[in-house]
C-alpha cells in the first residue's frame, strides 16, 4: 500500500499542478456576507436580510449568539439583534464557520462516512482552538475557530479523487497518510482562490511541522498546532510523545503535564461549543 499511496500523492499533485483537481468552493451565503461585512456601510440589517435566505444557518447563528460563552443575560429570537450583539467582524467569521458543513457531502455510503470522519475531526479542532484562544488577547477567538475548522480543506479533493480507488478508500491509515502529505499544497491553492489571509495559507502548508518555531508573540499557528495536539486523544493524529518539546505549547504558555482537557470545566465548554458546530 505504501507504494500504491506513493504513486496516488503524485497523480494528486500532478492533477493540482495541471489545474485539474476540482476544488471547493466556499459556501454562496459565507461569500455574500463577508463582501456585506467588508463594507464601510455595512449594517446589521443588511446582513440580517442576506442570512435571512438561509433558514438553517440563521438558527445556527441564533443559537451560537444565544449560547453561554458569549456571556448574554437575555435570549434573543431576531437575527438583526443577534447580528449586532456579536458584531460584524465576529459575524463574518461564525458565517464562514457555521458554513463551512455544506462542502462536506457525498455522493457514495464510504466517501460520506469519509467527509464525516474529517468534519468531526475538524470540529474539535476547531473547538480547542477557540478555547485555547480565549487566554491570548492579542488573538481573536472567531479567527482562532475558523482555522481550526478550514486547516484540512486541501483533504477533500484529495477524497474525492479517491472515491475511485476502492481499496485505497477503505485503508483508513493509507487514506490519512496521503491527506496530511498532500492537504498543505492544495489547501493554499484553496484558501488564495477563497482569498483568505496569508497566515491561513501557513496554516494549511505547516499545521504538522510540529518543530516550528518563531520570534515574537504566539499566533493563530501556535494554537492550532497545541489544538491537534490536545485533540489527538480524540482524532488519532500522530503527534511527538514528548509534548514538552513542541514550541508551539512554549508560546502558549500551557502545562504539558496535564490535557487541557481533562480539566472538568474546559471539558464542559468543550462540549458546548462542539454541539453548536455539529
Amino acid at each position: 500500500m505504501h507504494d500504491k499511496a506513493e504513486q496516488f500523492i503524485q497523480t494528486v499533485m500532478t492533477a493540482l499542478n495541471q489545474e485539474q483537481l476540482l476544488l471547493p468552493s466556499l459556501p454562496e451565503i459565507a461569500l455574500k456576507v463577508r463582501k456585506e461585512c467588508e463594507k464601510e456601510d455595512s449594517s446589521a440589517e443588511h446582513i440580517a436580510e442576506l442570512l435571512l435566505n438561509d433558514a438553517s444557518l440563521s438558527v445556527k447563528l441564533l443559537q451560537v449568539a444565544n449560547s453561554s460563552f458569549y456571556k448574554i443575560n437575555v435570549e434573543t429570537s431576531d437575527i438583526k439583534m443577534a447580528i449586532t450583539r456579536l458584531g460584524l467582524h465576529q459575524v463574518k467569521s461564525l458565517v464562514i464557520s457555521l458554513a463551512m458543513k455544506q462542502l462536506y457531502q457525498a455522493s457514495t455510503d464510504i466517501l460520506r462516512e469519509r467527509f464525516r470522519e474529517l468534519w468531526l475531526s475538524s470540529v474539535k479542532t476547531a473547538t480547542l482552538c477557540r478555547m485555547l484562544c480565549s487566554h491570548i488577547n492579542h488573538l481573536d477567538k472567531e479567527q482562532a475557530m475558523l482555522a481550526g475548522l478550514t486547516h484540512s480543506i486541501g483533504a477533500l479533493p484529495v477524497l474525492l479523487m479517491a472515491e475511485s480507488d476502492e481499496e485505497l478508500l477503505n485503508n483508513a491509515q493509507a487514506l490519512i497518510t496521503v491527506t496530511q502529505q498532500a492537504q498543505g499544497k492544495i489547501g493554499e491553492c484553496i484558501f488564495r482562490k477563497w482569498n483568505f489571509p496569508e497566515y491561513m495559507i501557513q496554516m494549511a502548508n505547516e499545521c504538522y511541522d510540529f518543530k516550528r518555531s518563531h520570534e515574537g508573540p504566539a499566533d493563530y499557528l501556535d494554537v492550532l498546532q497545541v489544538a491537534l495536539v490536545e485533540g489527538s486523544i480524540y482524532t488519532g493524529l500522530e503527534c511527538p510523545d514528548d509534548w514538552s518539546e513542541i514550541p508551539a505549547f512554549k508560546k502558549l504558555g500551557i502545562n504539558t503535564d496535564v490535557n487541557f482537557l481533562d480539566i472538568e470545566d474546559n471539558k464542559l465548554t468543550f462540549e458546548e461549543t462542539e454541539a453548536l458546530l455539529k
